[in-house]
């Protein structure tokens, strides 16, 4: 197991030897060794010695840290990658027309990942096929439209967002009306879908995150996602090359009947619909076992990505 999800607001963390050690009132309640661990998730107010942060760290496992209900609320990584002339080189790239030209690339392979998501929900649902077949013809329009009209970042998000709006619309459809699943809302999350796919997007957000920092990259310095204080935008950026996977995956568990109506909750004072610990417990298996082979894809990209940056020509802007 290379992540681990800490999720008892009942436990006291601490060191013992080479693993760490979970306590509940004051009594020793089970242990688990650094060495296979990548990734800890801790959910939640858990007591934690900082000699466990400091071990962690030392040991390269990244913490990642998640309100209770499920908002990142802060990450801590171990020793990064200090390439210096990667960051030099993403940051005059960010100046170029490399930017547009990522960009469109990028919304282009987002688009097409969502047509191909469509027509298999063609097959899943047959009532579904003409509203299928006009989605994939918007799409395919959305496709045309990057390449043969004057393209800029914010005529490129307007393709975005149009093609992302029908492809929900669609997306839709195929869950049960039991779960109220009608469009994407994101803050608050206001059905089991929704705040599925919310918790799985912010995993995913960090997931990038830290393949972008151990390769030695600027997660803020982004492309398609311009500068903005405190936001992590290239990892926003490559995000979009696997949103179409989180959604496979989160349809998968509920078409599975893995997670239902019965663990979620709705929080009175915001409206909000968010996963129950009783919910998170079977989810946490199920994520890790579905990431696994996803982490290689998510590592290759941002790898593929980094060569670019070292090797394409710099051409300047304006």
């Amino acid at each position: 197991m290379s992540t681990v999800f800490i999720d008892r607001k009942d436990i006291e963390i601490r060191v013992d030897g080479n693993s760490i050690s979970f306590y509940a009132k004051g009594k020793k309640d089970g242990s688990l060794p650094l060495s296979p661990l990548k990734r800890v998730v801790i959910v939640g107010n858990v007591k934690i010695e900082t000699s466990v942060l400091y071990k962690l760290v030392n040991h390269g496992i990244t913490v990642l840290f998640l309100t209770g209900k499920l908002k990142y609320s802060g990450i801590l990584n171990g020793p990064l990658h200090n390439n210096g002339l990667l960051r030099v080189k993403q940051y005059q790239k960010s100046l170029s027309a490399f930017s547009l030209k990522f960009a469109k690339e990028l919304i282009k392979r987002k688009i097409v990942s969502q047509r191909d998501f469509i027509s298999e929900i063609r097959e899943i649902k047959k009532a579904l096929a003409m509203q299928a077949d006009r989605a994939i013809e918007i799409l395919n329009k959305a496709l045309s439209n990057i390449e043969v009209t004057p393209i800029s970042i914010d005529s490129l998000r307007g393709i975005e967002g149009a093609a992302s709006s029908i492809y929900f619309i669609t997306y839709s459809k195929i869950f049960p009306n039991s779960l109220r699943f009608l469009r994407r809302i994101k803050r608050p999350p206001k059905d089991p879908v929704n705040a599925m796919l919310s918790f799985c997007y912010t995993l995913l957000h960090y997931e990038i995150v830290r393949e972008i920092q151990l390769i030695g990259l600027d997660p803020t310095i982004g492309f398609y996602h311009q500068f903005e204080y405190g936001r992590e935008s290239l990892a926003c950026d490559l995000v979009e090359l696997f949103r179409v996977n989180v959604d496979r995956f989160v349809y998968e568990l509920f078409k599975a009947k893995h997670l239902g109506n019965r663990d979620f909750m709705k929080d009175e004072e915001s409206g909000g619909v968010y996963l129950k610990k009783t919910g998170r417990k079977k989810f946490y298996p199920l994520y890790e076992q579905w990431v696994q082979q996803q982490r290689t894809i998510w590592r290759g990209e941002v790898q593929e990505f980094a060569r670019r940056i070292l090797e394409e020509k710099d051409i300047i802007s304006g």
